[in-house]
């Protein structure tokens, strides 16, 4: 980012925020918005409690069984509508359908399935991820180089060893953006899920700091939650840039 033709970190910008939150917060403008530097102190002191890190404990594994269902079930059905007309025109219109609903107002109804616990989350998690994943693998798949496949075909490469040795790997890099979308899909899912339960994880305690206005330790926690989407995001990120040369492969 360029300022006044200076370059900026993009960073700045947050610090800029943080700035202007911490004088909000210090004038008490707002009830619900304390000071930065408040939130910062609540939330060294929440990591150290017990309930947060058995919230921590509770939402990661929800997040990972979910996420994991997500890319187990989303890549290859990715794969397969873009390798198949058929499951294309079959699926297709029911993925981008829930692709772009607003997938909040089925949480209820998992809860109804699955009761009030870790299996709602985990539903909520899959639904809320595996749609990107599966359009990005298809869109993957679609840009495949024909002569790619061709050339397998003439070295007598069977159909198992051309899906997972030619097509797989040719298709990682949207396949890898739609996993880090849905990676964040997928927090997105968790928080949702957990809010409408309130009864574990991370909804536990924002019902819990939300209802004795303990708002610094609100924001602490809402905060905890953006690094984690954004640390992760980043990690998937690094993996695509190693994998970059394989859409090379497909011209």
């Amino acid at each position: 980012m360029t300022l006044f033709g200076y370059r900026v970190p993009m960073m700045a910008s947050l610090l800029v925020w943080c700035v202007v939150w911490e004088i909000v917060g210090r004038l008490d403008l707002v009830f619900l918005l304390p000071p930065f530097s408040d939130v910062l102190v609540a939330a060294v002191s929440l990591v150290q409690t017990p309930s947060w890190q058995i919230a921590t404990v509770t939402t990661l594994r929800a997040f990972a069984m979910g996420m994991a269902l997500s890319i187990l079930v989303g890549v290859p059905l990715g794969i397969l509508m873009g390798r198949v007309k058929i499951a294309d025109d079959l699926l297709g219109m029911w993925v981008n359908i829930f692709s772009s609903a607003p997938l909040s107002a089925i949480v209820p109804v998992l809860m109804i399935l699955f009761g009030f616990g870790e299996k709602t989350i985990v539903a909520a998690v899959f639904l809320f991820a595996i749609w990107i994943i599966v359009l990005d693998t298809r869109a993957g798949v679609r840009h495949i180089s024909p002569s790619l496949v061709e050339m397998a075909r003439s070295y007598g490469a069977s159909r198992p060893a051309l899906y997972t040795k030619i097509i797989l790997w040719a298709a990682l890099p949207e396949i890898l953006a739609g996993i880090r979308l849905g990676l964040i899909r997928g927090v997105k899912g968790v928080v949702i899920g957990q809010l409408l339960v309130a009864i574990v994880g991370y909804g536990a305690l924002f019902e819990t700091f939300s209802r004795n206005f303990r708002m610094a330790e609100f924001w602490a926690l809402t905060i905890i939650l953006f690094a984690f989407a954004l640390l992760i995001a980043e990690l998937i990120e690094r993996a695509e840039a190693k994998v970059e040369y394989y859409a090379g492969a497909r011209q």
